[in-house]
Formats: structure tokens, sequence, C-alpha cells
């Protein structure tokens, strides 16, 4: 017999390495020798998407195309530090120090263009597509091969620094702002749970996640369906059996992950509120979006059967045990 549940699970995560702890991140821009722009940024890739996002954040401050970008992000010998891949910062951080050291890059060049075009102030330069022209008057610019060209060795370039805002809590009080900024989330999740065999079927499922703003949608929606089926390995199937400190499950064979037959197609709904202190509004979504799947499933379970698993995984094995136990009146622990 299989019964039915639905379950929601809410979050709210502060992002950054928070409680007071210095949370850096630098950059630095030049004008490379054939016209084109060299980003330089410590902000290592591993899979989430950060080279795309800082290659729009980059291309939107510039007025350029990011086929005239080059992203130096993990030569230490060239780059400044721009922090860890962790703690869901790198959007956020790092996003904003690449804007900020673009937008000094771009008074830069104004201010060798003024000299290169023999003007007497910067006012009224602007920087797009590759060139500083004067605005009211247009035949008055030069290109960045140009203006590369021009310089005869000498490097045009500038770095910028973002320092996350976040207040050490007090250790009297527990009071402080320890995190910002914070992004929320909600799931919604409606299951199937087999009372003989103790099997759980996720039918349906509904993901919110706050971003700030969405710089790229569809890597968003990625970490929504890559969060979601981590969580659902959490939750599910993931057990190490550690039994007298030894891992029972040691190889993929014993230890169970998801599979995309697992996995159901999630409707994604991506809310955008702009952070102000955010590059173009964006915050990181990383690690959030693993947080409120976990009790949702559970609390999906607890809808279709009415008990209540307290230590994961949720396997078969468990929930049959609980099912069993509450209809003999026992109250234990099911893990």
């Amino acid at each position: 017999m299989k019964r039915i549940g639905r379950g929601i699970g809410l979050s709210f995560y502060g992002t950054g390495y928070g409680n007071g702890f210095p949370d850096v991140s630098r950059a630095k821009v030049r004008l490379l020798k054939d016209g084109n722009v060299g980003i330089y940024v410590g902000g290592t890739e591993v899979g989430q998407g950060a080279r795309t996002i800082f290659y729009q954040i980059g291309s939107e401050t510039l007025k350029l195309s990011s086929d005239n970008i080059s992203f130096i992000t993990e030569d230490t010998s060239l780059m400044p530090d721009s922090g860890t891949a962790a703690a869901s910062r790198q959007t956020y951080n790092t996003g904003n120090a690449i804007k900020i050291a673009c937008e000094n890059f771009m008074d830069r060049l104004r201010e060798v263009a003024k000299r290169e075009l023999k003007l007497n102030s910067t006012q009224g330069l602007k920087v797009n597509n590759g060139k500083i022209y004067l605005e009211f008057f247009p035949r008055k610019v030069i290109s960045f091969k140009e203006l590369a060209q021009k310089q005869k060795g000498n490097v045009i370039e500038a770095e910028g620094e973002f320092v996350a805002q976040t207040v050490e809590m007090d250790s009297e009080t527990g009071q402080g702002a320890p995190y910002w900024p914070y992004t929320f989330n909600a799931c919604g999740v409606e299951l199937e749970v087999d009372v003989l065999t103790g099997k759980v079927e996720i039918l349906k499922t509904r993901f919110a996640q706050d971003v700030g703003r969405a710089i790229n949608p569809h890597l968003i929606e990625g970490q929504m369906d890559g969060g979601f089926a981590m969580a659902l390995g959490y939750v599910l199937f993931e057990d190490l059996n550690i039994n007298e400190g030894r891992i029972k499950n040691q190889k993929f064979s014993k230890y169970l992950i998801p599979t995309a037959m697992d996995m159901i197609d999630l409707e994604n709904v991506i809310v955008e509120d702009p952070e102000s202190t955010a590059p173009f509004g964006a915050k990181g979504v990383g690690e959030p979006v693993m947080i409120p799947i976990a009790p949702a499933i559970l609390n999906a379970i607890y809808d279709a059967v009415g008990v209540r698993i307290t230590e994961l995984p949720a396997t078969p094995e468990k929930l049959i045990e609980a099912i069993e136990d509450s209809k003999e009146g026992r109250v234990v622990k099911h893990g």
C-alpha cells in the first residue's frame, strides 16, 4: 500500500565567512598588447560556474564583448588573492572586486586617452566596445588596441578590492550581524511512501530560491538541480555505516548515491530581489540550495505515514521499523 505525503522546508543562509572574519577579494585589470583586456583574479572555478559569472560581470562593466577579455584565475604568480571558493561568496565578494577593478580601469583609460587625444579633461569621455571617445564629438576616438600600441611598454592597469561587511557576535549577549547578505529559499515536495517496502519516491517538487539578481539563470537552475540531487542522496541513500570507527560502505557498490534515474524534473522558481551592495544585485547561491530539501522530504514522509525519522539516511529499513513501532505505540529514535 502506498501513501502520499507533502512537506515544505524553508531556510535562510548568510553568505561569506561571517562573524567578523576578514572577508576580502581582490582583482586586477590590465590592457594587453593586442588591445584585449586581462582580468586577474584568484576566484577558482570548481564547477560552480564562477568563471562564467566573472566574465559576465567584467563584460557588463567594461561594455566589452567577453571575446575580448582574458581571465587568469589560477596562476598565483600573476593574480591577487580573492579568498576561497567557499561560503557561497565568490559571486558577491569577488564579483564586487572585479566590478570595482573594472571601474577603476575605465577611469585609468580615460586619463590616458585624454593625453593621447590632447583633451583638457576626461569629462564626456565614454568607454564602450573597445573604444574611448568623446560623447559630444565622437570623431575624437581611440581604440584599446591603438592605446596599447602607443604606450611603448608602459602598462595600463588598475586594481579593485572588496571587503564584505560582517560583525563579530558578542560572546556575552549572542548579538551581532555575523553575515551579509542573506539568501532565502523554500522547497515543497510531494512524495509516495510504500508502507510495505519502505521505499520513498519523489513525485513533484517546487523549489524557490532568492538570488538577488539572476546574472545567469541557467547556471542558477543548475545549482538548484544539483543541490536537490545532493540533498536527495543525503536524505534517502548515502550511508557510510560506521561501526567501531570503521567505514563499512567504503565503495560505490555499497555507498549509494542518486543517479539520473532517481531525479525528477524540478519546478524551479528564481526569485529576484536585487541586493544593493552586490555586483548588479547578485547574491551567491552555491550552498543554500541544499539546505531546505531534507526538511521538506522528511516532513512529507511524516505527512504520509505519521512517523518522524530523526537520523539520516531515511532508508527503507528505518521507515519500516518506524512504521511498525508506531503501530505498536512504541516511541523510539529511528536512525
